[in-house]
């Protein structure tokens, strides 16, 4: 695989959610024929225009790596926010992922513990009779924790969710609850439900790009598709959501571009940058 041109100077940055957004999970030929013409078109911003490209996903580098393959894609982007942001890589221009020493340190500040989840998840159980579902069949990382929640009624569901955000602000544990989509292999009628670092996170991810890279706000798009985009999409200029992008992630945001997937990123970049 190729790293994208990587400009000397950045000039514009561009955030893209991975699964669902720049990788449909369907792999129809004309689907993966707009993502080859997306990462020729992104060679041409970052040579033209100075552009780089992160990728901020919930998905795990060998995940990432295992989709790529599954859909011949080539062109790798200059950084990874992986694992709900848990993990940043800079791809050297030379082929090399290295993590970056400041993100590193971010992380070990924030005192995130696996038996500190492990113990709020016992709570949840003991204390308010709320079940969380560990997500086995993706693996746990080392800095984010995945788990499924099934709504018991629809009166119900917003308390216990509630109930898991202020627990884990009470642990010093970061979060994040939205809607499952099942074209991303999730299950039907659940939430994820993610426990994370302090400080880390798809909008942590960008603000430390965007400072690292000196760009500036008004210079930074970004494009997503479910519920956890949301806080990523209003943290730069242009936040657009796919036309494919779930039902509850379009009830928090309007901005959506008129294609889905790459035909959509491929749209909204034209009308501004041309090429």
């Amino acid at each position: 695989m190729k790293v994208i041109y990587t400009p000397t100077v950045t000039e514009y940055l561009i955030f893209f959610d991975f699964d669902e957004t720049y990788y449909p999970h369907e792999c129809l030929p004309e689907q993966l024929n707009m993502v080859y013409e997306l990462e020729q078109y992104l060679q041409l911003l970052a040579r033209n225009h100075q552009v780089k490209i992160a990728w901020v996903t919930g998905s795990s580098v060998q995940q990432i790596q295992a989709k790529m393959k599954i859909a011949g894609m080539t062109q790798l982007p200059h950084f990874i926010a992986s694992n709900l942001g848990t993990e940043m890589w800079e791809i050297k221009s030379d082929g090399h992922w290295v993590t970056v020493p400041s993100w590193t340190e971010i992380i070990k500040v924030s005192g995130f513990s696996r038996r500190d989840v492990e113990d709020l998840i016992s709570e949840l159980k003991s204390t308010y009779n709320i079940v969380l579902h560990e997500q086995t069949q993706f693996g746990q990382s080392g800095y984010k924790m995945n788990y499924y929640y099934y709504p018991v009624s629809a009166a119900r569901t917003p308390y216990d969710l509630n109930v898991i955000r202020h627990l884990a602000a009470n642990h010093g544990i970061g979060i994040n609850i939205n809607i499952c989509n099942p074209k991303a292999g999730d299950p039907e009628h659940a939430y994820d439900v993610d426990f994370i670092p302090t400080g880390t996170g798809k909008k942590a991810a960008v603000q430390f790009l965007m400072d690292y890279c000196q760009v500036l706000p008004s210079k930074t798009w970004a494009f997503g598709d479910s519920g956890n985009d949301i806080e990523m999409l209003r943290m730069v200029a242009h936040g657009y959501l796919l036309q494919n992008a779930t039902a509850e992630a379009k009830s928090y945001h309007n901005n959506v571009a008129p294609y889905p997937y790459a035909e959509g990123i491929l749209h909204v970049c034209r009308n501004f940058f041309g090429e």
